[in-house]
């Protein structure tokens, strides 16, 4: 039997190991800093798998981490929870930290279910129980499992179509899991509607800090955008591109968002791993973004002239408008 692997293969393989890597950036010690407040320390100072309670009723503190689409929150989040020293499981039993992304339809019911299911504790959706059986549930069982941090991913979607009497109800939902006995620190993530919906509420501005993710620059990031592009290519085994504007049009048609940056370089490392290429070329770039974005050869970021003046926002540019 030949095992021997293509070389096209080869890199392909290279390419997915590569997307299960997390590029740390300044945003991981910003994250970083934000979540180390959410906890108490020992003794000692050092930070445990607890929240650390603002008010003599026990009330915790939370964290709204909001960025427009594509910027990499949920894998900025994820890294940082699932790699805290504080939040690392003492055993099987152990859950410091319990991640949940807002389920399809979002009402406070569903959100629960969604809880209890990830924290080990999967229920039934029947009629019968009621959204304040299921939040009572969810808090017995974070106290059996020691949990401390919960995190809501897409959070705007909480929020997005509701009535103002619906948002009140999530925000109370999520607010009794704050306080009391049992209490838990809440990370919310999404787009930046989250907080300027959430926000109207005067406990919320009081109880979460807000922590936007600012865009990409071509500017200051150019060298390490260009450091992750020729380490990724050295993995995949090929050169890395030679074109000096590449950075500024890969920020450009990335919107200045850092998530897609490392999408369109990975695409654009699977073309050139396609086609068996020995070097990383523009070409790359403007034969996968272009399939991503559905657009002419004009209005190609990596292939226009005069690709600065392309415009790129989401109402004015969609797949086959041009």
């Amino acid at each position: 039997m030949n095992t021997t692997i293509s070389p096209i293969n080869a890199k392909l393989a290279a390419v997915d190991r590569l997307r299960e890597k997390h590029i740390s950036t300044p945003r991981d010690v910003q994250f970083r800093s934000y979540l180390d407040r959410l906890l108490q320390r020992d003794e000692h100072g050092n930070l445990i798998a607890a929240p650390r309670l603002y008010t003599k009723d026990g009330d915790a503190r939370g964290i709204a981490v909001v960025e427009p689409a594509g910027g990499g929150k949920t894998s900025l989040v994820y890294h940082g929870l699932k790699n805290h020293p504080a939040l690392q499981p003492r055993d099987a039993v152990h859950q410091p930290w319990v991640g949940v992304r807002v389920p399809s339809p979002a009402t406070a019911k569903s959100l629960a279910i969604e809880i209890l299911g990830a924290s080990g504790y999967p229920v039934s959706r029947s009629n019968s129980v009621t959204e304040d059986d299921l939040m009572r549930k969810v808090r017995h069982h974070f106290k059996l499992r020691g949990t401390a941090i919960l995190w809501i991913d897409e959070a705007h979607d909480l929020f997005g179509a509701g009535s103002r009497f619906k948002i009140d109800v999530f925000l109370k939902t999520v607010r009794n899991l704050m306080q009391g006995d049992g209490a838990v620190s809440v990370v919310l993530s999404g787009l930046e509607s989250l907080w300027q919906i959430a926000s109207c509420d005067a406990q919320v501005t009081r109880r979460y800090w807000r922590m936007p993710l600012g865009d990409v620059s071509p500017h200051s990031d150019r060298k390490a955008l260009f450091g992750v592009i020729t380490d990724f290519c050295h993995a995949v085994g090929m050169r890395p591109p030679s074109e000096d504007d590449l950075v500024d049009r890969l920020v450009h048609a990335s919107r200045n968002r850092f998530g897609r940056c490392m999408e369109n370089i990975l695409a654009a490392l699977e073309a050139a791993a396609l086609a068996d290429a020995d070097e990383l070329t523009m070409q790359h770039f403007a034969e996968s973004w272009g399939m991503q974005e559905g657009c002419g050869m004009g209005q190609n970021v990596f292939l226009a002239r005069h690709w600065a003046k392309i415009d790129l926002s989401e109402a004015k540019f969609a797949g086959g408008a041009y």
